[in-house]
């Protein structure tokens, strides 16, 4: 079982991750941007409204869309999507059914992804 500060903790623990100063999110510079890696899912709760925050559910950047969909298949009650996450490289991960240690390999696998490369051949991560 994992909570946000557990997320915050293993994010701020990789080289240059920061995090978003308005919201729950985390990124690493790259190019002159600073590119997403995990950051608290907006549900859409009601039609034509906003979406709200559910610091219960972390979504994290994964590779494509076949590791998305392995994940849920692997297992359905930690890991899901929604509609607006078809065809984006995210996952949603209840943050109450993850593992510390597979949230700790996710957020580190968004970070590889998403970090410069000379940054991660550098790292020993």
């Amino acid at each position: 079982m994992a909570d946000q500060a557990d997320v915050r903790r293993i994010a701020l623990s990789l080289p240059e991750m920061v995090e978003d100063e308005d919201r729950f999110a985390f990124s690493v510079p790259n190019k002159g941007k600073h590119k997403s890696t995990a950051w608290v899912w907006l549900e859409r709760v009601s039609p034509k409204k906003a979406r709200v925050p559910q610091p219960a559910v972390l979504a994290v950047r994964v590779p494509g869309e076949e590791e998305k969909q392995a994940l849920i298949a692997s297992d359905p009650h930690t890991f899901f999507t929604e509609p607006h996450y078809n065809g984006y490289p995210a996952i949603l991960v209840r943050l109450d059914a993850v593992d510390l240690n597979e949230l700790e390999e996710l957020i580190k696998d968004a970070w590889r992804i998403q970090a410069p490369r000379a940054l991660v051949e550098q790292s020993d991560i």
